[in-house]
């Protein structure tokens, strides 16, 4: 991170003070030289005043053992095998404190996950795999309080004492589900998920419950019940849902601190927004149109024309972040509008924001009875005509005072345009 992504943690720290974070470790992270890496990421968010759960897995228990670490629970376990987990799973606790003390922060293991067995599955006695039944939010949220960080294993207790393996990812978001977390966030030895164009994807729950469906066969177990837990947890009121691949250093900042993050992101519907800019907006704006001049993608705009025309502009906004801009400019007299000035942060580019920002306005638009859309590009055109259907016309045709303004500014630029029937 630099100075500038620095001072970006700023405008995250109000927000997230006080606020739960659930941050589950894969059980495989533990054998990684990333650990205290990834503990000295805790121990930032700790101090910034974030309250934080740690649910860790199982690591690997080599090759002598010949047992799955993180299995998907769904087959059973004797009691012999229970031990070996025991063992593995409070050696892993026990280094995880050992790392949290190193830091100056104290932690604890409480027993606050209740659990039943899991039963008959299809026939078969589970024998000692578990299920979560309840978590004591009221024992969690006073260790909480005292600015103490509890940190769970994917064992289980009833209350006679008898002890269940449980599936990690299960824990994690039944943790985060009954304290209401704001992010729950599972850190992995994989990468992104499948299939993806590129590491760093914020995913809206419809979208990740379509892909799911269409690569459930090809994903590896890991993944595949972090994926379905994410996108039950946002259905049942958790916002976010990171998976952030524990490998890579400074990754858990990096998602949560950096606009583009650097994981698989899940997120609810309500994350993202599209409402009219504000005073508030002009730095943010005027430093998202100067990427785009300096690529001559748009005319230069000076802070006083920003400020002038602010009424006519719209912004997408992504957790508390401005990163698409687009303004509608009026032509009353010719019954007319021009969508101008899009633009994407290009970190978000690619995720449909601008076709949204652009079936937006048309709608403004149909509302505000303008009879034509009109869009002048040098750049752009294209997508303009696949993606929205606009149409070449001739610049002539432009509203005059638009008209003159293309003439001087010299960039024989493309003019499209979409007709909006009554």
């Amino acid at each position: 991170m630099n100075v500038a992504d620095l001072r970006g943690i700023l405008n995250y720290v109000p927000r997230y003070r006080d606020r739960t974070f659930i941050i589950s470790i894969e059980g495989e992270i533990a054998t990684e030289e990333n650990l205290p890496s990834i503990l000295t990421d805790i121990a930032v968010l700790w101090n910034l005043g974030i309250r934080i759960v740690i649910v860790h897995g199982i690591p690997n228990l080599g090759p002598q053992h010949q047992l799955d670490p993180d299995l998907s629970g769904q087959r059973p376990i004797p009691a012999a095998e229970l031990d070996i987990y025991i063992t593995a799973a409070s050696r892993l606790t026990h280094k995880i404190l050992e790392g949290l003390a190193a830091r100056n922060i104290r932690a604890l293991y409480p027993n606050a996950i209740i659990a039943a067995p899991t039963g008959i599955l299809s026939g078969a006695d589970q024998l000692t795999s578990g299920k979560v039944t309840r978590v004591d939010t009221a024992l969690l949220n006073q260790i909480l309080s005292q600015s103490l960080i509890p940190v769970l294993s994917p064992l289980g207790f009833d209350g006679e004492g008898h002890t269940f393996r449980l599936l990690t990812d299960s824990v994690a978001f039944e943790v985060a589900r009954t304290l209401k977390a704001d992010k729950l966030i599972y850190i992995t030895a994989h990468d992104s998920l499948i299939g993806r164009d590129r590491l760093s994807e914020q995913l809206p729950v419809h979208e990740a419950e379509k892909y799911l469906d269409e690569q459930k066969h090809k994903l590896p177990t890991p993944l595949l019940t972090k994926l379905t837990h994410a996108i039950q947890a946002c259905r049942m009121g958790i916002n976010r849902v990171h998976l952030v691949d524990g490998r890579v250093d400074e990754a858990l900042l990096g998602e949560i601190f950096l606009n583009e993050g650097t994981g698989t992101m899940i997120y609810a519907n309500d994350y993202q927004s599209i409402r009219p800019a504000q005073k508030k907006d002009i730095p943010a704006l005027r430093n998202l149109m100067l990427r785009a001049e300096k690529k001559q993608e748009l005319l230069p705009r000076s802070r006083q024309h920003i400020i002038a025309n602010l009424p006519h502009y719209s912004v997408f906004e992504m957790d508390g972040h401005l990163v698409g801009c687009v303004a509608l400019i009026p032509y009353p007299e010719e019954q007319a509008a021009e969508i101008a000035s899009l633009c994407i942060h290009p970190s978000h580019r690619g995720q449909g924001i601008g076709r949204k920002l652009v079936s937006f306005l048309e709608n403004t638009a149909r509302q505000k009875k303008f009879r034509r859309l009109f869009v002048v590009s040098t750049q752009a055109a294209q997508y303009f005509q696949t993606m929205a259907e606009f149409k070449p016309i001739d610049p002539s045709e432009l509203p005059k005072e638009r008209l003159q303004i293309y003439q001087q500014s010299g960039r024989n630029s493309i003019v499209l345009a979409k007709d909006l029937p009554n």
